[in-house]
């Protein structure tokens, strides 16, 4: 055969090949995804071009699907000029096993293997689910660096998650990407099924309106419509942020806080505690973010929840046998760290002086759902190692970091007197950070020469850390060399940023970021770094390095090795016994 025939052959293949992809129809849930037994999902099917109903024939396992699928099909002509799409809404399968679903509809044709999966009794009668939002392994190393002291190679002690039994790497990646965002790695975590990045109980098809892509029912959804278990919510950013957000929310944009603050409210979970009050009050209120008069606040008192402002407000409600459910709101935004908050007083601190702590909300939860005799599910966010890793502000994320270990040691407390309780602590995601060596102003020359490696860099000088494990200083002479991965043009000046939160790039005439020069006026020596992202990123960015997953109690020796993060869904619904057949 010579090279023409050859190449002939090939451009025939090339042009099947490309026909075949022009004419594949798609479904959802996706190939290989892992569906509980019994929750409810929608299914879609897209078809590229507009085929009559009764033409399009779909079987499941080589049966008509209506042997498995009882809801009545939805049949849309011509969705947005892209071709005809059906839609299953709620489904609800009845029986474990694998499924393979196919579809056809003239040429065009698509198959796709679910595993529907049974959970078996339950085992667990409570779980309590730590996101250390964008925690990786150097913002740990730095929080016991600093809150519990290192001497001749040796920690003195180490974070309350640390010593954990169970631990697993957790991969992140989501349905359109290598890298996720918060919305996509929570949904995960929320339903056990992957998603695109910045949407959260869905999946993403081509449906334009964000609220009409196929729903995936959400751990929070099961628990409230099979069980009689309660559900609490807390975070320290914005209680409308992907996080919390996915916990209870179905939509392909994160951005929809509105539409995200009235599922909070209609979840009916019993505790809901963190920032963003901007969206629970009516658009004529000062500082409100909504587009309507609708006043959550007011719709939350009058469904019989106690509210609480301000952390005096929080205790005090928390501890009042009577209350069974709680809202409170504490600050518009985001909350503030707490190196700001014990120490600094910067960023927004002087402005809400009296935000709660990640311990203060996370000890309140647990004694409002610990009345349901019942069980409970509570999500908690240590959402600010994220918000200062993408800045570039380690020591922030660090005193975070140690503020999530403070709360998980509340819930490690709680559960030796509750053994039945399922504790878990993970990233949703990582960042870039690393730490590199010591630097020591003492040190001769330009700023870089200061920074020690290997035997020259010893070992930093903070202080003694309090009872909380905070150091009360953080400006010392020899510290933690931490840089980061990933990042814009920017300064590095190897000091901590004392005046608020690190901004590494501000917008240039081009609209391209540049370094913020407040770091050169304030440091004459502070080194330019030039930025290793496009000149649209301001911040630094998601990285697709596994996560790490500690966990205690019940049912949490099922974490180990390697593990998807929609793996964590199906530990959690297992161990609670919500797929039994």
């Amino acid at each position: 055969m010579n090279i023409s025939t050859v190449l002939k052959f090939a451009l025939t293949a090339l042009v099947l090949t490309q026909a075949l992809a022009i004419h594949a129809a798609t479904i959802y849930p996706i190939n290989d995804a892992a569906i509980l037994l019994g929750s409810k999902f929608d299914i879609k099917v897209e078809f590229n071009t507009v085929v009559p109903a009764d033409d399009i024939q779909l079987t499941v396992n080589g049966a008509p699907f209506k042997s498995v699928v009882s809801v009545p099909a939805q049949y849309i002509a011509n969705e947005n000029g892209k071709g005809s799409s059906i839609i299953y809404r709620d489904v609800q399968l009845k029986q474990a096993g694998k499924l393979m679903i196919d579809a056809r509809a003239g040429d065009e044709v698509a198959k796709v293997t679910w595993d529907v999966y049974a959970s078996g009794p339950r085992k667990v009668k409570n779980v309590i689910l730590f996101i250390g939002d964008g925690m990786t392994i150097a913002n740990r190393t730095a929080a016991r660096v600093l809150s519990k002291g290192i001497t001749q190679g040796k920690y003195q002690n180490v974070l309350s998650f640390d010593d954990m039994p169970n631990t697993a790497l957790i991969g992140t990646s989501g349905s359109d990407s290598l890298i996720t965002d918060s919305a996509n790695s929570m949904s995960a975590y929320m339903t056990g099924h992957k998603t695109a990045v910045n949407a959260m109980g869905v999946y993403v098809s081509r449906a334009t309106d964000n609220l009409s892509h196929p729903k995936v029912e959400t751990l929070a959804e099961l628990i409230k419509r099979k069980t009689k278990m309660s559900v609490g919510i807390v975070s320290d950013a914005e209680l409308e942020d992907a996080t919390p957000g996915a916990v209870v929310s179905h939509t392909r944009r994160r951005a929809d806080k509105q539409y995200i603050a009235d599922q909070l409210l209609a979840s009916g979970a019993e505790v809901i505690l963190g920032g963003g009050s901007a969206y629970f009050y009516p658009q004529s209120s000062k500082g409100s973010k909504r587009k309507d008069e609708n006043n959550l606040v007011e719709q939350f008192k009058s469904n019989g929840y106690q509210l609480a402002f301000t952390k005096q407000e929080l205790m005090s409600e928390a501890q009042n046998p009577a209350t069974k459910k709680l809202f409170g709101v504490f600050h518009p935004d985001n909350m503030d760290g707490s190196l700001d908050r014990f120490f600094l007083k910067k960023n927004t601190v002087m402005e809400y002086p009296n935000q709660p702590d990640l311990t203060q909300m996370t000890q309140a939860a647990l004694d409002v759902l610990s009345k349901n005799q019942n069980g409970f599910f509570l999500m908690v966010e240590a959402a600010l190692i994220d918000k200062f890793n993408h800045p570039l502000d380690w020591e922030r994320a660090a005193f975070d970091t140690i503020m999530l270990s403070n709360a998980v040691q509340i819930a490690k407390d709680f559960a030796k007197t509750h053994p039945d309780t399922l504790i878990i602590v993970t990233p949703d995601h990582t960042h870039s950070g690393s730490i590199s060596g010591v630097v020591n102003d003492a040190k001769p020359g330009p700023l870089r020469e200061k920074v020690g490696t290997y035997a020259e860099a010893g070992y930093p000088n903070y202080p003694k850390a309090n009872v909380e494990g905070y150091p009360n200083q953080i400006d010392v002479s020899k510290r933690l060399a931490f840089f980061y991965g990933n990042y814009p043009d920017h300064y590095e000046t190897m000091h901590p940023k004392m005046d608020g939160s690190f901004v590494p790039a501000i917008k240039s005439a081009d609209g391209a970021y540049v370094a913020n020069p407040k770091y050169l006026q304030q440091q004459e020596d502070a080194i330019h770094v030039g930025g290793n992202l496009p000149v649209n990123q301001e911040t630094g960015v998601h990285t697709a390095d596994d996560a790490v997953l500690n966990a205690t109690g019940p049912n949490s020796d099922k974490f180990k090795g390697f593990m998807d993060n929609t793996k964590v869904f199906k530990v959690m619904v297992e161990g609670l016994g919500l797929g039994q057949k």
